[in-house]
């Protein structure tokens, strides 16, 4: 007969918080739930910097968008500045040469444009028109104070309104722009004549009214 020690009695090991066969099912009960949040967090971590990324991106884009648009309008300035300045130094040049061409055109009135001389001058015109500058004022055109400046003043009988009758100095100009407006003569009606659309108005009426009889 074996002898057992009187008051003692083995027992299973058992851990502090549970059965061995609750320990060993709740281990990967355990880990399953840990391993969802840690999954979660990391998904919400890469939102947030992919949301922060496409925020920059919008950012540098907006950035890029009117440092172009100020480039443009840098691009314009600068085009338009050269052009003024361009037409500014080609009237001041051509505005210099006005008397020369006043005296080739006298000179040419009077048959005075001829040999070398004449030669010249037409070479000098040709420079000139190559250049912009035109040429303006024309003998029996309406009066345009934009445009004429009024030297002398009279009355016609054969005028309906204010009119160039004589150009004594033609005008130049370089496209929209005056160097010197065209110096004339000019006449008016005379005063207390009526517009002579209106007599012959007055005279169709006439014309064209019934014999009382």
């Amino acid at each position: 007969m074996s002898e057992e020690t009187p008051g003692f009695e083995e027992k299973p090991e058992v851990p502090a918080d549970g059965t061995p066969e609750e320990t060993e099912a709740a281990a990967p009960a355990d880990k399953a739930e840990g391993a969802a949040p840690a999954g979660d967090a990391t998904d919400v971590a890469l939102l947030a910097q992919l949301d922060q990324a496409r925020k920059a991106l919008e950012e540098r884009t907006a950035d890029l968008q009117r440092l172009q648009a100020e480039y443009q309008n840098y691009r314009r300035r600068v085009e338009r500045d050269r052009v003024t300045v361009k037409e500014i130094a080609v009237a001041s040049l051509l505005s210099d040469l006005l008397p020369v061409l006043d005296d080739v055109g006298r000179a040419r009135d009077h048959g005075e444009l001829v040999g070398g001389f004449k030669s010249v001058a037409e070479s000098l015109e040709t420079v000139v028109a190559k250049m912009g500058l035109q040429q303006f004022g024309k003998e029996g055109e309406p009066f345009d104070p934009t445009i004429h400046e009024a030297l002398m003043h009279s009355y016609a009988p054969d005028v309906t309104e204010t009119t160039c009758v004589a150009i004594l100095q033609p005008g130049y100009r370089i496209g929209e722009r005056t160097i010197r407006p065209a110096r004339v003569a000019v006449a008016e009606p005379q005063p207390g004549a009526a517009p002579a659309k209106d007599d012959a108005t007055s005279g169709d009426e006439e014309s064209g009214a019934p014999e009382e009889g």
